[in-house]
């Protein structure tokens, strides 16, 4: 299509939907309870960790962050795929789709480098104890959680701006359940190459960096937990841990996903679900991951439970 003659876009169309009408209220009520779940798990582990004098360290003041992270990111995109659903209205604006894009893609980079944080806060509370109050003060933690989204929102900001002004002549079809990039991209009528440098060279450096960061506290910390003298010291040590890091190996995991290119329909399958790993099952886990095998959390749940 001739750039002269065309007409802009002004809305999209969600293609990445059941069309089976058993499979649609099947998947509407199975987001509906995970939204649920996820919403009250995590407003549970931020009250918790606000309430309780026990969870008022500088771990909990992460994992609170972290879970009100979570809770913005699925609301991101799963009250919109039940709207959907419900309505059998599968368009969306423009505007409200780039918006989507955005916000999907700063709490999703925020949620890196928060991760990094959470490392780095293990490292030293293991291997420099006796410094691990002043290195980490409460003033230093916030500036931290401060500089981690505007770290997210600097990333997104320049792919954004440029996503929202290519060209878009139709077809208006996303084969998506939500306004990822992707098969955004692919839906325009001019050039994108200057957009897939920058998201790709921005995209990399976010992941490598604060894949960097994490593995080289815990390369630290496993060589302190090796060098402990007893197995109960060692254990003690690398219990406050297994949570953090089974959090990392889901997130990175899942964006590992995403640049696995193989075949058209595997690669749209692949983006899909790590989409769904990332922003509607990570959220999901994130409470169970970080109570279950937390102590203190179980134990200022109870206290809660038995203040009321």
């Amino acid at each position: 299509m001739s750039l002269e003659n065309w007409t802009q876009v002004t809305e999209f169309v969600l293609l990445g939907f059941p069309r089976s009408h058993i499979l649609q209220s099947l998947l509407f009520l199975g987001l509906m309870v995970t939204y649920i779940v996820t919403a009250s798990g995590n407003l549970l582990i931020i009250g918790l960790s606000w309430v309780s004098r026990r969870l008022h360290t500088q771990m909990y003041f992460f994992l609170r962050n972290l879970s009100f992270l979570e809770l913005l990111l699925v609301s991101v995109v799963v009250p919109k795929m039940l709207v959907i659903i419900l309505t059998g209205d599968h368009s969306i604006s423009f505007a409200s789709c780039i918006l989507q894009s955005y916000l999907y893609f700063l709490l999703g980079t925020t949620d890196f480098f928060l991760l990094a944080v959470m490392s780095l806060d293990r490292y030293l509370a293991i291997c420099r104890p006796l410094h691990y109050e002043t290195l980490m003060s409460g003033r230093v933690c916030s500036q931290l959680v401060l500089a981690s989204w505007l770290a997210g929102f600097l990333c997104v900001l320049c792919p954004t701006i440029l996503m929202a002004s290519l060209p878009f002549c139709g077809p208006r079809g996303i084969d998506h359940f939500f306004c990822d990039s992707w098969p955004l991209l692919r839906l325009s009528c001019g050039d994108t190459r200057l957009l897939e440098l920058v998201a790709f060279v921005l995209s990399t450096a976010v992941l490598l960096g604060s894949l960097a960061v994490t593995l080289v506290s815990y390369a630290c910390i496993l060589a302190t937990v090796f060098r402990a003298p007893t197995a109960a010291e060692r254990k003690k040590a690398f219990s406050t841990c297994v949570s953090h890091l089974t959090v990392v190996v889901i997130v990175y995991g899942s964006s590992i996903f995403l640049y696995i290119r193989v075949s058209e329909a595997q690669s749209s399958l692949l983006n899909k679900g790590a989409s769904v790993l990332s922003c509607i099952i990570t959220p999901l886990l994130n409470p169970f991951i970080f109570s279950l095998h937390n102590d203190k959390v179980k134990q200022a749940l109870r206290d809660a439970l038995r203040w009321h």
